[in-house]
């Protein structure tokens, strides 16, 4: 006999389908060692957001000139805005707890696990089973073994949005959406960043267009290597140096007292024992999962990070309303992970959804393009938006294949077109629906009617 019907690992998105499956009856187990609420509340997006609306804030002052305002940034108290984000947040997490200690069918496991075959883990020292396992513990910053690293103080993501004391000279090694939104505050708070990307631009991922315009900004603010890939790292009496070189032979010498590894995210899989299991993970280390979120073993599905299908947290709470579906409801439901978008929280902001143009050309995809200006809007020129478009990629036939934005309020702007996409609207529809005046969305529909026909 089992001890629960339903075990869930990770309390980040699991923490929901923990609470869907108490709610149905279902003997249930949540295992989170950390706080309630996972990456995206205790160390990632929603602190991050709320870090980066303190830097909008600080340069919103910086830019009133502009606007014939006189004001003047007497200073910024940088522990004060952290300790304001971990207040908030903490007491977000700690009452989630609280609640979930009462839930009934709700045991709540605040220790790390592992795996003793499909459906059994060790909790408590006891080994405890499960009908269904329900794997979501997440991912955590990559460490990778750079030469002298294990030897200095460094900071992860997490390290940096706990930091109150903003350094004099931050060194960021990648340039990914992390390393640039972090770059971003601890620019706005008066630090010098410099930034050090083996690829030739900063947010590579992105379309080409994006993110050679962002790199073009972001190298007027910080100091910007692209190209570069870091070799070295060592203590100085100032604090740490950073060495790279180009495949060229090119040597970089980068020097701060603090250095940043943004290199991406790792999934935890690691730590679960998963080889005393069936359950398969890839040559990444992410779990395998099909299309109804099940792993090789029968009666454990995995999703968020862990399961690598699409690394963000709007992804991760989609998954859950699917594992919902398939381990409480006991219902059929597969994933439907097209039109997914994923934004960026700089200044500017980046939005991205579909194929980017460098897909298309590799994958032969025929293609045309649509593009449109924010200086080119009238809201644009009233809030005096000097960079920026929105970029449409479609089919001949109208069929929208990606839509890509940098620039003010872009991860807003985006949405229009993610839902297009789902909705398998055209370019004409979109481009023939009225949009009121003079809002940003015209920008939306002017770079829609920009597609050639």
């Amino acid at each position: 006999m089992t001890d629960f019907d339903v075990l869930v690992i990770g309390g980040g998105t699991g923490n929901n389908v923990a609470a869907a499956a108490a709610d149905a009856g279902l003997s249930t187990a949540l295992v989170e060692p950390g706080p309630l609420g996972g990456t995206c509340l205790n160390r990632g997006c929603n602190p991050s957001k709320m870090l980066i609306q303190a830097a909008n804030a600080v340069n919103h002052v910086r830019d009133a000139e502009r606007f014939h305002v006189d004001a003047a940034l007497d200073g910024v108290d940088h522990a004060a805005v952290v300790d304001e984000m971990e207040a908030l947040l903490g007491g977000i997490s700690e009452g989630m707890q609280a609640r979930y200690r009462e839930k009934e069918n709700l045991t709540l496991f605040d220790e790390y696990t592992r795996f003793v075959d499909d459906r059994t883990v060790v909790l408590g020292g006891a080994e405890v089973t499960a009908e269904k396992v329900v794997v979501a513990a997440g991912s955590r910053p990559i460490v990778p073994p750079i030469d002298g690293l294990d030897e200095i103080d460094y900071l992860t993501s997490q390290d940096a949005l706990s930091l109150r004391e903003t350094p004099d000279n931050l060194v960021v090694m990648g340039g990914g959406y992390i390393a640039v939104e972090l770059g971003y505050f601890f620019d706005a708070m008066g630090a010098d960043v410099t930034i050090v990307e083996m690829m030739d631009s900063l947010v590579p991922r992105e379309d080409g267009d994006v993110a050679d315009a962002f790199t073009e900004i972001a190298a007027k603010r910080h100091e910007v290597h692209t190209g570069y890939r870091v070799t070295a790292v060592e203590g100085t009496a100032a604090g740490v140096r950073v060495r790279a070189e180009t495949e060229g032979g090119d040597e970089l010498v980068a020097d701060g007292d603090e250095v940043l590894v943004a290199l991406g995210r790792r999934p935890n899989s690691d730590t679960l024992d998963l080889e005393d299991t069936n359950v398969a993970v890839d040559d990444r280390g992410f779990i395998e999962t099909n299309e109804y979120l099940e792993t090789t073993a029968e009666g454990v599905w995995a999703q968020g990070d862990i399961a690598g299908n699409a690394l963000f947290k709007h992804a991760g709470d989609y998954e859950t309303r699917v594992t919902v579906s398939n381990v409480v409801r006991d219902e059929t439901r597969a994933i439907d992970l097209s039109a997914m978008p994923h934004t960026i929280f700089t200044e500017p902001q980046i939005a991205g959804v579909g194929a980017t143009e460098a897909e298309l050309v590799d994958g032969g995809v025929e293609y045309v393009v649509g593009r449109a200006d924010y200086a080119d809007s009238a809201m644009g020129r009233a809030k005096k938006l000097d960079h920026g478009f929105v970029k449409v990629l479609a089919s001949p036939d109208g069929e929208i294949l990606g839509a890509h934005a940098i620039g003010y309020e872009a991860s807003t702007l985006l949405h229009e077109a993610v839902l297009a996409m789902r909705a398998e609207l055209t370019v004409d529809e979109v481009a023939g629906t009225i949009h009121a005046h003079p809002t940003l969305s015209k920008i939306v529909e002017a770079a829609f009617r920009d597609v050639p026909a």
